[in-house]
C-alpha cells in the first residue's frame, strides 16, 4: 500500500491554481525530487502533504499510523527556546517532558526538595512513555549535526537555524520526510552528510532542491510540477531533462496547430450574412468549445532575461594580496596569504560555514584592513555585490522602490527603461512589482537582488551564495550570463555543479588561516587536494554551531603531545585501516542495495536482514573511526 496518495487534489490562492486536480503516489523507499519553476507551488504541495494546508478539493490518503515530518524552506525559530527544546519538539508531548527534565538537571533543581519532587514527577512521565530511549535519539541527532544543546536558537545564524529544524524533522524518525530546499545555507560537508542520511533513510523522501549534484546523487524518481499538474518521470535527472524538453516541444507544436485552426474558424464565423445563414450549427458549437479551451489554457511561465550592465574595463590587475594575515578575535582568517587576481578571472571560494569566506572578500576589496601584509587594488574597479543575507534591500519597501530608488525610470546598458518594464524581465507582473519585499517568496527575493545587481554598471561581480532559492532553470541562466561576463567574478557557493561550471580557479580556506589556490572548480579541488590535507579534515566534519556575529570566534587550542602506545595498541592501530576499508566497502554495497527503488517491495525477511547488516556495519565503522582517532592521538 502506498504511504501517501493524492487523488485529484486542487488548491488555489486567489485566481491562481497551484494544484489543479493533481495526482501523486509515494511509495516506501522512494526519494522523489520535486521540480518546478519558482512560484509553481512546490512548497504548497509539501505543506498539503505535511498537513499544514488543507486542499480545496480532492482526496489525500495516508497509510495508517505513518509519521510525516517536514523541513520548511524558511523555518522561523524565535523566543527563548534552546536547541534541545526545538529538536525535542519533533517527539511531540514526550519531547516537552524530556526538555523540561534536561533543563531541570542543568539548573540543578535537585538541590531543593521542591525541585527534587518536580524532577521525580517528570521522570515518572518519561518512564511511562518509554521516553529515555527517545531522549537518546535526541542526543544522537544533536551530536551528528554538531549542535550544542543549550545554545539559544535566537543566537544562531540562518544556516544553523536550518540545521536545527532539520534535526527536529529527523528525530521523529518519520516514514515520510518532506524537505524544502534542504541544502540552502549548508556547507558542502553538511550537504554530503545529508546525502548519506537520505540514502540510508528507510522511509520515503519528497524534496525540493536547486542543487543539481544533490538531486543526481539522491533522487531515484523525478516529479515535475508544471501549471498545477504533477508528472512523474522515471530514470535519471539527465533522462528527465531530455524527455521533458521533448514533451514541451510537442506541446508547443500542438498549441500552435490549435491556434491556427482556431484562427481559421474565427475567419469563417465572421463571413458575410449569406455564409452565416448557411453555416453549420455543429461547427459553431465546436468553435465555442475551442474558444473556451483556448481561454482556459495556462501558458508556461516565461524565462528570466538576464543581462549585466557591463562597465568599462578595469585595469589588468584587479587586486593583489601580499603576505596578508588577519584574525577576528582569536580566530585566524588568513595567515601569510598571497594571490593575484587579473581582469577576467573567475575565482571560487570554498570552505565550511563560519571559516571566514566573506571576511576574505572584504579584505581583498579593501573594505577590511589586514593585521599585516598589503592589499593593492587595480584602477577603475566598479564592484557589484550579491549578498547572501539579502541585506541590500529593505523588506518594507516595494520591489519598484528597491530597484528605482524613488525614480520611475532607470538607465540600464545606456538605455532608459521604466522600472516596471525592467522588472518584467525578472518575471514580476506590474501588481507583484508593487508588492512589499517582505511578502515575496525566497525565489522572488533572489530575483529582486539580481535585478538590482544587474541594473548597475560593473566590471567586478561578487556573488555570495547566489543560488539559494533560485529554480534550476533560472540558475542555469545565471551560469550562462556569468560565462559571458567579460569582467572579474568572485563567487562563494556550496553548489558544487555551479562552481564547476563557472569558476576557473578556487581558493580553499582550510582552517587556521591556511588558504590554498587550486586550478578549476570544486571537482578539480577534490582531485588536487592532498588526502591528508587540513581541508579534508574540515570538510569531513560538522562544525559546532555558529552565532549571528559577523564571524564566530573559535579559540585556538594547543594539541597535546601524543601518548606512546603499548605493543597491543600498536598492533590494533596497524589492523584498523584494513578493517575500516572492509567495513566501508560493505556499507557502500549495502547502501546501494537499499537505495534501489524496488528494494522494499522484495522479500520482507531479506529486507530486514539487509537493513540489520547495514546498521551493524555502520555502527562498527563508527566505533573503528573513534578508536583510530584515540590511538592516533
Amino acid at each position: 500500500m502506498p504511504l501517501v496518495s493524492l487523488n485529484q487534489v486542487s488548491i488555489a490562492f486567489g485566481a491562481q491554481k497551484l494544484l489543479d486536480h493533481a495526482n501523486l503516489v509515494i511509495e516506501r523507499g522512494e526519494r522523489i525530487g520535486l521540480l518546478g519553476r519558482n512560484g509553481e507551488g512546490k512548497s504548497t504541495l509539501l505543506s498539503v502533504i505535511g498537513g499544514r494546508l488543507r486542499p480545496d478539493d480532492g482526496e489525500l490518503r495516508f497509510d495508517p499510523g505513518i509519521r510525516v515530518a517536514m523541513l520548511e524552506q524558511a523555518p522561523s525559530l524565535s523566543g527563548t527556546e534552546t536547541i534541545y527544546d526545538i529538536v525535542a519538539e519533533g517527539l511531540g508531548s514526550i519531547g516537552a517532558d524530556l526538555a523540561e527534565y534536561h533543563h531541570a538537571i542543568i539548573a540543578d533543581d535537585a538541590a531543593t526538595d521542591a525541585g527534587l519532587q518536580r524532577i521525580a514527577a517528570i521522570q515518572q512521565r518519561i518512564d511511562a512513555a518509554d521516553g529515555w530511549r527517545l531522549g537518546q535519539r535526541v542526543e544522537k541527532v544533536l551530536s551528528r549535526l554538531g549542535l550544542s544543546a543549550d545554545d539559544a536558537v535566537t543566537t544562531l545564524s540562518g544556516g544553523w537555524q536550518r540545521r536545527v529544524s532539520l534535526a527536529r524533522a529527523l528525530v521523529a524518525e518519520p516514514q515520510v520526510l518532506l524537505l524544502d530546499e534542504p541544502t540552502n545555507h549548508l556547507d558542502i560537508a553538511s550537504i554530503e552528510w545529508l546525502e548519506n542520511q537520505i540514502l540510508q533513510f528507510q522511509g520515503a523522501v519528497l524534496f525540493v532542491t536547486h542543487d543539481r549534484t544533490f538531486l543526481k546523487r539522491v533522487a531515484n524518481r523525478i516529479v515535475d510540477l508544471d501549471r498545477g499538474a504533477l508528472t512523474a518521470w522515471t530514470g535519471s535527472y539527465e533522462d528527465y531533462l531530455r524527455r521533458k524538453a521533448a514533451a514541451d516541444e510537442q506541446e508547443a507544436r500542438q498549441n500552435a496547430e490549435f491556434d491556427r485552426k482556431l484562427a481559421r474558424e474565427e475567419v469563417w464565423i465572421r463571413k458575410g450574412i449569406q455564409a452565416r445563414r448557411t453555416r453549420n450549427e455543429g461547427r459553431v458549437r465546436a468553435l465555442i468549445r475551442m474558444r473556451s479551451e483556448r481561454a482556459e489554457r495556462r501558458e508556461k511561465q516565461g524565462k528570466v532575461k538576464l543581462n549585466i550592465d557591463q562597465a568599462d574595463n578595469s585595469g589588468k590587475l584587479v587586486m593583489e594580496a601580499k603576505n596578508v594575515s588577519f584574525a577576528w578575535g582569536d580566530k585566524i582568517i588568513a595567515r601569510d596569504f598571497s594571490t593575484r587576481i587579473l581582469r577576467g578571472d573567475r575565482i571560487g571560494l570554498i570552505g565550511p560555514n563560519g571559516i571566514g569566506k566573506t571576511t576574505l572578500i572584504r579584505l581583498l576589496l579593501g573594505e577590511q584592513q589586514p593585521d599585516s601584509g598589503h592589499i593593492r587594488l587595480g584602477h577603475n574597479l566598479k564592484v557589484a555585490w550579491f549578498d547572501q543575507l539579502r541585506t541590500q534591500v529593505d523588506p518594507e519597501s516595494t520591489v519598484v522602490d528597491a530597484i528605482g530608488e524613488g525614480r520611475d525610470k532607470i538607465t540600464v546598458g545606456g538605455r532608459e527603461r521604466h522600472v516596471i518594464s525592467y522588472l518584467s524581465d525578472f518575471l514580476f507582473a506590474p501588481a507583484r512589482a508593487r508588492s512589499p519585499i517582505r511578502s515575496l517568496s525566497g525565489g522572488e527575493r533572489a530575483r529582486v537582488l539580481l535585478a538590482k545587481l544587474f541594473s548597475k554598471p560593473a566590471n567586478v561581480l561578487v556573488m555570495d551564495e547566489p543560488t539559494n532559492d533560485l529554480d534550476i532553470e533560472t540558475l542555469e541562466l545565471v551560469e550562462e550570463m556569468l560565462l559571458d561576463f567579460a569582467g572579474t567574478l568572485i563567487l562563494v557557493s556550496h553548489d558544487r555543479q555551479f562552481m564547476d561550471n563557472v569558476v576557473t580557479s578556487t581558493l580553499a580556506l582550510e582552517g587556521d588561516g591556511r588558504i590554498q589556490e587550486y586550478v578549476g572548480g570544486y571537482s578539480d579541488w577534490e582531485r588536487q587536494r592532498p588526502v591528508s590535507s587540513p581541508a579534508e579534515a574540515i570538510e569531513d566534519k560538522i562544525e559546532p554551531a555558529e552565532t549571528v556575529a559577523p564571524e564566530p570566534v573559535e579559540p585556538v587550542t594547543t594539541k597535546p603531545s601524543k601518548k606512546k602506545l603499548g605493543y597491543r595498541e600498536q598492533q590494533e592501530l596497524a589492523a584498523l585501516p584494513a578493517r575500516i576499508e572492509e567495513l566501508e566497502t560493505l556499507q557502500s554495497t549495502l547502501t546501494a542495495t537499499v537505495s534501489e527503488g524496488d528494494f522494499y517491495r522484495g522479500d520482507p525477511q531479506v529486507v530486514e536482514r539487509t537493513l540489520r547488516e547495514l546498521d551493524e556495519a555502520s555502527k562498527e565503522l563508527e566505533q573503528c573511526y573513534q578508536r583510530w582517532e584515540v590511538l592516533e592521538g
